[in-house]
């Protein structure tokens, strides 16, 4: 007896449609098919899997970790399948989704200010971006791009610089005003030196003495913290000082909400950002090449 031909693209698509609306009724509404219809495919699919994917309850549905996974693997595939039929109608135009890893100072500074543009410029490009300082695996995260600052270990990861920018010791007037403005390196030392915490983070603060030997000055104070946004705005708010990429204390610095310090001891150490993604160098999805090029173009670092 011949086997039935198993539709996996469309069990996907009913599976991720049970998720997103939350129960078996809404997608049968939503895709043109009764809730018993929907109910027979899902338990077709685990047993098919060998796995069970959703706790079903008389008031909600929840997904198991086994059904987390198969999700978040499914919305890709789905979402590539789109990509490659949208790819070929039309052209190669840049369609489809794209999902972006950045840090939060890119994303708040630099990132978000050009969105506007690049989607009005590629309307058939969709964006998921996460805000992480952690340095995601691209694979197991299924990121298209990620945002890396610093320096760049030996890795599969294809990379493109977008730019470098200049680090700086800032405080809010108000912190000044309260311990007074530090003015040798050796002053540092009596002041509350807050630091970022993640791995690619610097132990502490490269500064050029009055004698013009660099030094580093050790980061010590009471908070540390892995988002550079939430730093920023602690010292903004006059908990400390803090070694901050420029572009992200630039308009502080002209509002008035933050002061440069020590400047005459900043060494001009530059954090280079790049873009990274997988693969060596094949051939670009044409949505991950145009937001490639874009802020190339665009994304002011320095």
């Amino acid at each position: 007896m011949a086997r039935p031909e198993i539709n996996r693209s469309g069990e996907m698509e009913v599976f991720v449609r049970v998720v997103e609306l939350g129960g078996f009724s809404s997608a049968a509404r939503a895709g043109g098919m009764t809730p018993s219809a929907v109910s027979k495919l899902i338990s077709r699919l685990e047993a098919r899997l060998g796995a069970r994917l959703l706790n079903r309850s008389t008031r909600k549905l929840q997904l198991t970790p086994e059904g987390a996974a198969f999700y978040e693997r499914a919305v890709r595939i789905l979402a590539d399948l789109e990509d490659a039929e949208r790819g070929v109608s039309s052209g190669e135009q840049a369609v489809g989704r794209i999902r972006l890893n950045t840090n939060a100072s890119f994303g708040t500074h630099i990132l978000a200010p050009l969105l506007p543009e690049f989607l009005a410029r590629y309307p058939g490009v969709t964006l998921d971006i996460i805000h992480t300082d952690t340095v995601v695996n691209l694979l197991e995260a299924q990121a298209d791009i990620a945002i890396r600052a610093g320096p760049l270990k030996s890795s599969s990861l294809v990379a493109r610089k977008l730019g470098a920018t200049r680090m700086m010791i800032v405080a809010a007037p108000a912190y000044i005003e309260r311990f007074g403005m530090p003015e040798s390196v050796a002053a540092l030392e009596a002041h509350n030196r807050m630091r970022l915490s993640y791995t690619r983070s610097l132990d502490g603060w490269p500064l050029r003495r009055e004698d013009g030997e660099i030094i580093t000055m050790p980061a010590v104070g009471s908070v540390r913290i892995s988002d550079g946004e939430a730093l920023r705005h602690l010292v903004v708010a006059g908990a400390g000082l803090a070694r901050l990429a420029a572009f992200t204390v630039r308009e502080d610095i002209r509002a008035g909400r933050l002061v440069p310090v020590l400047e005459g001891q900043n060494p001009g150490d530059l954090e280079e950002v790049h873009a990274v993604w997988l693969g060596q160098g094949g051939r670009l999805p044409a949505r991950i090449r145009a937001l490639l090029d874009f802020l190339a173009a665009r994304a002011k670092v320095g």
